[in-house]
């Protein structure tokens, strides 16, 4: 049987984790808002700069490929040692992801969103940011792509080296397994 206290403490648990759901999501929808009014603030501003749009997408395209670079890089490293290095590590990783994901929704928050008619205010065409999408996705893509065939090119070359020495070992009669000696 269940006892009057212990149906008093699941029904305060109930609400107890309502609320924390609740306030979980305004906070979510407060940050989405405010990212979004800042990216509207800021954007214009922003295009301004000399180079225009163009520009501002480039770079927004390196500071993302360099960033998804950064976090590849660090994923593939072994990490050893104290508690300490395992956290910088992930710090790292996670600085190096992040920028890269915050400059894409910088970029993807300053196209005005499908739903949003152009009378309402803050829902208005800026001139540039369609450019500035364009030119961040093909440089972050092309940039990406390059880092990727040197990658691969490295590694192929590795894989060269190693068989190469290898053949040269068996040739020498030393390249054998300990039960083929």
């Amino acid at each position: 049987m269940v006892s009057e206290h212990s149906r008093e403490f699941r029904a305060r648990e109930g609400f107890a984790l309502v609320g924390v759901v609740i306030a979980f999501g305004a906070v979510v929808v407060t940050a989405l808002g405010l990212w979004k009014w800042f990216v509207r603030a800021t954007v214009p501003v922003v295009l301004n700069w000399p180079g225009g749009s163009w520009a501002f997408g480039v770079a927004a395209g390196v500071i993302m490929a360099l960033g998804l670079l950064g976090a590849w890089r660090l994923s593939e490293l072994p990490v050893r040692g104290a508690q300490l290095r395992r956290v910088g590590h992930k710090f790292g990783m996670t600085v190096c992801g992040g920028t890269a994901f915050a400059v894409l929704m910088y970029v993807l928050a300053s196209v005005p969103g499908k739903n949003c008619p152009s009378y309402r205010d803050g829902c208005e065409y800026i001139p540039g940011t369609g450019s500035a999408l364009i030119a961040c996705l093909a440089t972050s893509t092309l940039l990406g792509w390059g880092a990727y065939r040197i990658e691969n090119a490295r590694a192929e070359a590795r894989q060269a080296r190693e068989r190469e020495r290898m053949r040269k070992l068996r040739k020498k009669g030393k390249g054998k397994t300990r039960e083929a000696r």
